[in-house]
Parts: C-alpha cells; sequence; structure tokens
C-alpha cells in the first residue's frame, strides 16, 4: 500500500481516495530546503531544474516570504519539482500562493504539456474533485433588508439544498437522464426549468464541455452520482450568502453588476461522488497502462499518459462528463437557492448569475509559447483560469473587463471577485489561484483550539453558519487556512489577475 497509518484519506488498491496534506509515502520524494529556492521578486520563487535530475523545466512558485515559511511543513515543493519532470511538459511548473500538499500534483498547481510533442494527461493534475468549482449570484437585495432575516434565510437554504457527504436530492433521474446530464451539463438542466438561458452564457465553457462520452463513465460512477444532482456535499464545499464589503474596481465591478453593500451567494462544490469515483477509476488504468510508457517519474502518483493514446482519451471523455456534471450540479443549487430566497423575501427576488469558474480540470486551449501558438493541455489542479479582456472564450458581456475570477475563503473570512489579466495570458497559461490553500489538515484542525465553540465565535462575528455535523464546522474553521487577503495580495501584485471586490459572509451551510 501507498498510504502510510497517519494519512486521514483511506486507500483503494493502493491510491488515496481524497487529496490529503499529511506527509506522502513516496520514499523517493524528500522535501526541498527552502533555501534552494531563488528569489526574483516579492512574488516570484525559482526552483531551477538543475535542483533535482530528471527536471526538465523550472518550478515557478508564486507567494510572499512569510506564506514561503510554511511550504517548510510539507511536501508541496517537491511536488511542484516532480510535475517539472512530465513528459512533454511546455514552459515552467507552476505553483500558486494557496499552494499545499495533494495527490501528485500540489494543490495549486499549474502545467501545460503538448499533445504533439509526447505531452501527456495526467489524472493527479485535475484531482479527484472534478470541477470543483465557484458559482457567484447577484442578489436583487442590500444587507440593510436582509440581515435581520439572515436566520430565516440560512435555515431555508439548509432545508432546501442538501449539504453532506452522500447525501442525496430532490432532483430524481433515470440512468439515460444522467447520461443527458453527463453530455449537456448546465443546458441540460436549464431545459428541464432548473434555470434561465441566460446563465448559461455566464458560465466557463458556457456550463459544458464537448468532448464528454458517458460511456467513459464506469457504472459505478453513475451510480454514486445518479442522485447527488443539486446537492453540496462535504468538506470544504459551502453555500455562503455574503455582501460586497468593498469595491477596488469601480468599472469592472459595474461590469459585472456589483454594487456595494450588495448581497451575494457564492457556491463552492464540484461533481460529487460521480467525479472521485471517475479519478479512482482512470487512477488504476493509467496507473497500469504508464508502464508501457517507459515513464521514468519520481512519485507513482503522477501517473500520465499521452494525450493521444486510447487511455488518455478516455480519460478526458470521462473527465469532461464529470465536468459537465459539475455544472449541472451547481446549476440545480442555484435554483433551489432561487427558491430560498423568494420564499423570505418575496417572488420579486433576483439572484442573477455573475459566473461560474472551474478549478479541477484540464483543457486544451491555444497559448502563444515563443512567438508561436500551440495547442496545449493545460492542467489546473486547485487552480483557475484567468483569460483577459478581448479573449474570445470570456463571456461578452464581460469581454471589455476580463474574466471573472471567483477566489472563496474560509467562513469567517473574505473572499474575493478578480478578473483575469495580460499577464497571466504571458506568464500562466492564463491562470491564478482558487482559494486560501489549507495550512491545517483536517485531523489538526478538529483537535485544535481554535475547533472549542467555532459556531459562536462565528455568530459572534455576525456570521450564522449551519452545518450537517459538527466536523463540517470544526474541520473547516479559518485558523486552519491561509490568509486570503495575503494570497489574493500575491496573484493581484504579480499580475496575473486583477482585484475587484471584496466580499464578507453573513450566513454559510455546510455538509
Amino acid at each position: 500500500m501507498l498510504c502510510n497509518r497517519t494519512t486521514q484519506s483511506v486507500c483503494y488498491n493502493g491510491f488515496r481516495s481524497r487529496e490529503s496534506s499529511s506527509t506522502s509515502t513516496q520514499h523517493n520524494i524528500m522535501a526541498i530546503p527552502i533555501e534552494k529556492l531563488e528569489k526574483i521578486d516579492d512574488y516570484r520563487w525559482m526552483i531551477p531544474r538543475t535542483t533535482k535530475p530528471g527536471m526538465l523545466t523550472d518550478a515557478l512558485i508564486y507567494t510572499d516570504e512569510r506564506m514561503l515559511r510554511d511550504l517548510a511543513k510539507d511536501l508541496s515543493l517537491e511536488q511542484a519539482v516532480n510535475v517539472a519532470m512530465l513528459p512533454g511538459i511546455v514552459g515552467r511548473s507552476m505553483a500558486m500562493p494557496d499552494i499545499h500538499q495533494g495527490y501528485g500534483f500540489p494543490i495549486g498547481g499549474v502545467a501545460a504539456t503538448d499533445p504533439a510533442e509526447g505531452g501527456v494527461i495526467s489524472p493527479g493534475g485535475v484531482g479527484f474533485d472534478i470541477n470543483c468549482g465557484v458559482r457567484l449570484l447577484g442578489s436583487s437585495l442590500q444587507l440593510e433588508e436582509t440581515r435581520p432575516r439572515i436566520r430565516d434565510l440560512v435555515n431555508q437554504l439548509f432545508r432546501d439544498i442538501p449539504c453532506g457527504a452522500g447525501r442525496e436530492g430532490e432532483i430524481q433521474i433515470s440512468y439515460s437522464e444522467l447520461d443527458q446530464a453527463l453530455t449537456h451539463g448546465a443546458a441540460w438542466m436549464v431545459e428541464r426549468n432548473y434555470g434561465d438561458p441566460d446563465d448559461l452564457i455566464r458560465c466557463e465553457e458556457n456550463g459544458a464541455m464537448d468532448g464528454a462520452d458517458p460511456k467513459a463513465v464506469s457504472d459505478r460512477a453513475k451510480k454514486r452520482g445518479l442522485a447527488q444532482l443539486g446537492t453540496l456535499g462535504s468538506g470544504n464545499h459551502f453555500l455562503e450568502v455574503q455582501y460586497v464589503e468593498r469595491i477596488d474596481d469601480e468599472d469592472a465591478a459595474r461590469t459585472l453588476g456589483l454594487r456595494l453593500k450588495q448581497i451575494v451567494v457564492l457556491i463552492h462544490c464540484g461533481s460529487r461522488g460521480l467525479g472521485h469515483q471517475v479519478c479512482t477509476d482512470y487512477l488504476r488504468e493509467l496507473d497500469e497502462s504508464a508502464k508501457r510508457y517507459d515513464y521514468n517519474l519520481p512519485d507513482r502518483q503522477l501517473a500520465c499518459v499521452p494525450v493521444h493514446s486510447r487511455e488518455g482519451q478516455q480519460y478526458l471523455a470521462a473527465m469532461r462528463a464529470s465536468a459537465n456534471f459539475a455544472w449541472a450540479n451547481r446549476q440545480g443549487i442555484t435554483h433551489f437557492a432561487r427558491q430560498a430566497f423568494r420564499r423570505i423575501f418575496g417572488p420579486a427576488t433576483e439572484l442573477r448569475l455573475v459566473y461560474d469558474v472551474c478549478h479541477n480540470i484540464a483543457k486544451l486551449e491555444r497559448h502563444k509559447v515563443n512567438g508561436h501558438e500551440r495547442l496545449l493541455l493545460v492542467h489546473r489542479k486547485g487552480a483557475t483560469r484567468a483569460f483577459p479582456p478581448a479573449r474570445p472564450e470570456v463571456p461578452a458581456p464581460y469581454r471589455a473587463a476580463g474574466q471573472p475570477v471567483l477566489i472563496p475563503g474560509s467562513m469567517g473570512t473574505a473572499s474575493y471577485v478578480l478578473v483575469g489579466t495580460e499577464g497571466a495570458m504571458k506568464e500562466t497559461f492564463g491562470t491564478t489561484c482558487h482559494g486560501a490553500g489549507r495550512l491545517m489538515s483536517r485531523t489538526a484542525a478538529k483537535k485544535s483550539s481554535y475547533a472549542q465553540n467555532a459556531r459562536q465565535r462565528l455568530e459572534e462575528q455576525g456570521i450564522l453558519v449551519r452545518a450537517e455535523t459538527k466536523d463540517g464546522i470544526s474541520e473547516e474553521i479559518p485558523e486552519a487556512y491561509k490568509d486570503v487577503d495575503a494570497v489574493v495580495n500575491v496573484v493581484h501584485n504579480a499580475g496575473i489577475s486583477r482585484r475587484v471586490a471584496r466580499l464578507k459572509p453573513i450566513g454559510v451551510i455546510k455538509g
């Protein structure tokens, strides 16, 4: 078995069942001293390709000096170095400031490979929760009219949106209908009156990736997902009622329809048990298949195959289907959130979709490398696309501002809205961070003194929390995460995304 006794996650045939910040059991992964990093500027640090035999490129870490010290606590830097050994990698192995240890890739890791040059696809570069993403809804309400009824609203949301591991939802579908959701994503939900056609143009990929194949998804994965459309899940997934506390870019905020003290809703969840099972299935298959290609990789968790191989194409088809399931899932949650708001504040209450962005995905995209455009497969593991203004992939209403970027904090801390930049396009394949990033494992968080009376402490700060279990709160205490302000400060000052607005929670529901 690859997993040691200290990890909190479960192992199946050698594969961890979820991302973990526990110590890796790969004996040939050795800690890289912080002193080995070369400082480029206040927000960029380089691990040269000469650091470890087998590196094909440098590893670039976006962070500041204070957060850099935290990286000595896990093996995320070593994982970034190992990613630099992937066959066909183009540019640098990169890690965003929310970097922490994951499965194979660090969470916050970014890598592009060139399929035409033997580039590979690695499920570890996507993650277990395929298309875990964030959706922002802007309401017609203001803070002063919402706060007096926040308890009623949170309770209604908690009743209407199932939360927690394994929870089933109200949306009952057949296996053939599930295949339609896997093919058409959010659009299939909208056709069934779980949203508006305008929702789709404000989703990354319009809420569905081409090339999805339900036949590439196992029966076990489908069984796990069949009853989970419109459900929130557990762990770090949440729905938060927030308000716009501060606006940093008036023009961009106006373009996105955000105003000061406006009530907004942030939804953070993914493909639930279906995506998790797809990742588990293909990690096993690709681990076996990779042996045929004689790759000399330092970590079995980086199992990979050529993008153009049969196994690579099968995984991509299943990954895209899982991504479409996640968009359908968030569309269902949006429908139930709208229902809850209207029950409490009246039928005229609006919840408009601002944007939906994913952060566990691999995509074929065209990027310029050394002045030449190339079709690359960009892995974004716990990292968010951040395309600049004028890119055709950015929805037409936002094209003047750039692609919206949604960065959630943890309950009790801020979240951010940013937009993509040309700097990201030139430097990170159009990518920025995805959240605050963990500092403590879930086990450590539960054992910490901060977990005591966490709900009461949050309520004293004006944040009402409902959760399915006590662990749902104690595992996700604000102290378990990096300072989201510091993380966003890095990507803003590095020029790979630009601050638009800061959001503060007043109500939270969790699994």
